[in-house]
């Protein structure tokens, strides 16, 4: 279970990047957690996608404004080796493959693409904390216990 929730961007973290948003992050869902569901077809791990969940889809739309996205990036660290690190960012590299859905956008580089392809980004909403996490990753071999840092299979 560790493997797939990944590492989760909390709401605090969020707000340092976007200072200006601090109560859109804060809104809180006034019903139980839903189970999400991927919208686009289960991901295969070779296809070279990433996919959204409808409440990523969402969340973006509601902190998004403008030109800005989503971008995911898989650096060194952790104690398992990898980790996830999501900001929001307005300027999109050569190197970047942009992956659309209703409107929200998450942007991930050549080089973190090999180690997210075939995974979904999702938002989760829980009382101690909200964020944007990747589930599903078809390149992590295994986790940490704390669902933070993964390796990569060989």
């Amino acid at each position: 279970m560790a493997a797939a929730r990944g590492l989760t961007l909390t709401a605090s973290a969020l707000r340092s990047v976007t200072p200006w948003r601090r109560s859109r992050l804060l809104a809180a869902s006034a019903g139980p957690q839903a189970h999400r569901e991927a919208s686009s077809s289960s991901p295969e791990a070779g296809d070279g996608q990433v996919h959204l969940t409808d409440s990523c889809v969402q969340r973006l739309l509601e902190i998004t404004q403008g030109s800005e996205f989503l971008r995911l990036e898989v650096e060194g660290g952790g104690c398992s080796g990898f980790q996830y690190r999501f900001s929001l960012d307005t300027v999109i590299n050569p190197d970047d493959r942009v992956f659309e859905q209703g409107g929200a956008r998450v942007v991930v580089d050549s080089d973190s693409l090999a180690f997210v392809k075939g995974s979904q980004v999702d938002f989760s909403q829980e009382l101690i904390r909200s964020s944007f996490q990747v589930l599903n990753n078809p390149q992590a071999q295994t986790g940490c216990s704390c669902g933070s840092s993964f390796s990569v299979k060989l």
